[in-house]
């Protein structure tokens, strides 16, 4: 098992790699050429700016049983199909039972972007928030072992 993180624009990176220590599940991170993210205790993969670089190299190298952390529901749905766990910043687990209303969340936000309407942006990230992620990687961690 390994842990891939999606680390463009991931708030929840270093969380992941004192959690992952503990159980010693190797990490590896994926990030472009604008957000070089190196951590002592991972491995760092970099790629090419570009629409959906990272997204593309991350699911061609998560096999069954691996963990994502991501907040891209199109990537979450595809390491889904590969049998990976994936699981959001804020402790959502992806799952075949939500990722397709996630999904079509998606769709109709982007159709209001295109429309000119701008939905509120993210609310800043809470101490709650971690929290959760911390509980759920944890869960999923131990039941592995």
């Amino acid at each position: 098992m390994n842990i891939l993180i999606d680390a463009d624009g991931c708030p929840v990176v270093d969380l992941t790699l004192q959690i992952a220590k503990q159980f010693g599940v190797p990490i590896i991170i994926l990030c472009d050429t604008a957000h070089q993210i190196e951590r002592e205790g991972a491995q760092t993969l970099v790629f090419d700016k570009g629409a959906d670089s990272v997204d593309f190299a991350l699911v061609n190298r998560v096999k069954p049983g691996d963990v994502v952390v991501t907040q891209d529901y199109g990537l979450a749905s595809m390491c889904l199909a590969k049998c990976a766990r994936v699981l959001n910043q804020n402790g959502l687990e992806y799952t075949a039972d939500n990722i397709d209303a996630l999904m079509l969340r998606r769709y109709e936000n982007k159709k209001l972007l295109r429309a000119g309407k701008h939905p509120k942006g993210s609310p800043k990230r809470t101490k709650e928030q971690d929290v959760r992620f911390a509980d759920t990687l944890e869960k999923i961690l131990s039941k592995k072992y």
